[in-house]
């Protein structure tokens, strides 16, 4: 199995600062890999929040996850800052594939990097619906 070519900064166009918990770290002394995953969620529904318009608990469209891939190159550790970089490869009628870089902070090589389907859906009937107008726009961006 050949490794994937790992993204550069370059590749991204929305990033988010994250700085690492004591409580992310496990007993091996780095950032435990589930964690990688809430970083990538982190980042994605930042996005969607602050510019898309998303209200995560009132919003009648909400995007669910329906897949991610993660490849892990570097350990992070704490106290460390991660800069989560995203960009859309892929936007449907009703989903979103994101490309998502985890960068220790002035490195220029990602410490994981991978990808986060969501498909959205109506929050009651649970069944695919369009993208919202303001998420698609703030989603558009990110091409």
């Amino acid at each position: 199995m050949t490794r994937t070519e790992a993204p550069s900064r370059d590749d991204f166009k929305y990033y988010l600062k994250i700085p690492t918990r004591w409580a992310d770290v496990d007993v091996y002394g780095h950032v435990n890999n589930v964690v990688y995953y809430s970083y990538f969620d982190t980042a994605v529904t930042e996005h969607l929040v602050t510019v898309g318009g998303l209200h995560s608990t009132q919003s009648p469209i909400i995007g669910v996850v329906v897949e991610t891939k993660c490849e892990f190159r570097k350990e992070i550790n704490f106290p460390a800052t991660v800069e989560a970089g995203i960009r859309v490869f892929r936007l449907g009628t009703s989903s979103a594939s994101y490309n998502i870089g985890l960068f220790l902070e002035g490195e220029a090589a990602p410490a994981a990097f991978g990808h986060f389907v969501h498909v959205y859906i109506d929050r009651e009937s649970r069944r695919p619906e369009a993208i919202p107008t303001r998420i698609r726009t703030a989603l558009e961006a990110l091409i």
